[in-house]
């Protein structure tokens, strides 16, 4: 009777074997997920160009930059809480298609505004509050809604795929958006975006399965009890936390998107289609490094891996502020890039790997605020800077405050800095 046991231990073997051959790719519903969401970003990266060149150029304040990120930030700050706790508690999918739907909108919206001069300016930033309140929930039910598409032994897979492919409409986007602006004006960009947001509302309803969710838990307690439980999961995780307020502050004090309109008018003399080819730079960096990680994935020091990215990107920056060449600012905005991404990589695999799947909605608000909070939020603070001590000394300033929180970062999260592999941050970790 005992003779059959060992039979069946060979055979979980067997049947993982093929796993790391065969490409996420072909997994149900992966590869629509992605066309959603290449759309959406292909829409989000040509309106951002849009908005902010068209803002510079119908006010020429670096102010008027820093109002377009606070714009959007403030709607995400607010819905934090109640769009983290909608996603745990009910589908995704209808939660994503209708953040996606009020952001063709936006773009309908902003399209009607085009032709208003200076009366337009107040009525996009109350269009780009609309747009921040659809993002609120609209990027922590993405993140969300990916464990539940791939199984386990994919997601790492899925990730960088989806890292990657995401730069490639990262690249594609600005670079049109700027085209678009400079020969069609606002009207036709806006269109395009209009379309983008639609498409990937329309095809996300009935062509993305859902496989791997897990039963949805007893809504126990009232919304801050369940939110607070969030924060505490996050809390108790210094490898999670660590790595996010990394983030956070890296690019909130060093990031020089904002600033981008102001160096291509007046640094780099480069117009709007140099805009858009400056924004595509940190993608192209970017696409090179998920290409990289792709055909190369790491999963050995990855503690160090991401201090030494957020370094990189902090010396990027610092050429970039002082560079008055476009191809050496283009170069280093995609070393920048580059170093992002790896960031960005290991971030994410963190954060996937360590949280449950009926958290991640909480988990993933709070770490998309953080995500906001740096680049919109940044947005502002280079714009204040800007205003108050110049476009160049703003960005060297910002790049050297990059700097100063690796290392008090470095000395702040030893778990963080010490970590090796991925699976080390558990749900079990609490120190």
């Amino acid at each position: 009777m005992t003779a059959p046991t060992p039979a069946p231990a060979p055979a979980p073997a067997r049947a993982e074997a093929p796993a790391p051959k065969t490409s996420v790719l072909r997994h149900p519903g992966f590869t629509a997920f992605l066309i959603c969401r290449l759309a959406a970003v292909f829409a989000g990266q040509i309106q951002a160009v849009v908005v902010a060149w068209q803002v510079y150029d119908l006010t020429r304040q670096p102010l008027a930059l820093a109002y377009v990120g606070l714009a959007q930030f403030i709607p995400m700050l607010l819905l934090l809480l109640p769009a983290g706790d909608l996603i745990d508690r009910f589908s995704r999918k209808p939660i994503l298609a209708i953040s996606w739907a009020v952001s063709a909108g936006c773009s309908l919206a902003l399209w009607w505004l085009a032709g208003h001069g200076h009366a337009g300016v107040t009525g996009i930033y109350a269009v780009l509050v609309v747009f921040g309140c659809a993002r609120a929930f609209s990027g922590p039910a993405l993140q969300s809604l990916l464990p539940q598409i791939v199984p386990r032994e994919q997601l790492a897979q899925a990730i960088a795929a989806n890292s990657m492919l995401l730069r490639v409409a990262s690249i594609g986007g600005p670079f049109l958006g700027g085209l678009l602006y400079g020969f069609g004006g606002a009207s036709l960009t806006y269109l395009v975006c209009l379309g983008c947001f639609g498409l990937g509302t329309a095809l996300l309803i009935g062509a993305v399965p859902v496989r791997f969710a897990a039963p949805p838990s007893p809504a126990g307690g009232n919304i801050w009890q369940r939110f607070g439980a969030g924060i505490h999961f996050i809390r108790s995780r210094p490898i999670i936390l660590g790595t996010i307020s990394l983030d956070l502050f890296a690019v909130l004090l060093g990031g020089v998107v904002a600033l981008l309109p102001i160096y291509a008018h007046e640094v780099l003399h480069a117009g709007p289609q140099g805009l858009g080819a400056l924004r595509s730079a940190m993608a192209v960096g970017e696409v090179a490094a998920g290409l990289f990680l792709s055909l190369r994935p790491f999963n050995r020091h990855v503690g160090k891996a991401m201090f030494s990215a957020v370094a990189v990107f902090g010396v990027a920056n610092l050429v970039f502020s002082l560079s008055q060449t476009f191809w050496l600012s283009f170069a280093a905005l995609a070393v920048a890039g580059a170093a992002d991404m790896v960031s960005v990589y290991i971030r994410g695999a963190l954060v996937q790997f360590s949280t449950p799947d009926e958290m991640r909605g909480r988990v993933n608000a709070v770490n998309m605020l953080f995500i906001g909070s740096s680049n919109e939020l940044g947005e502002f603070r280079a714009g204040s800077a800007a205003a108050a001590l110049g476009a160049v000394p703003a960005a060297v300033a910002g790049a050297v405050c990059t700097l100063g929180v690796v290392a008090a970062w470095a000395a702040l999260f030893k778990p963080l800095r010490t970590v090796d592999r991925f699976e080390e941050a558990t749900p079990a970790l609490t120190r």
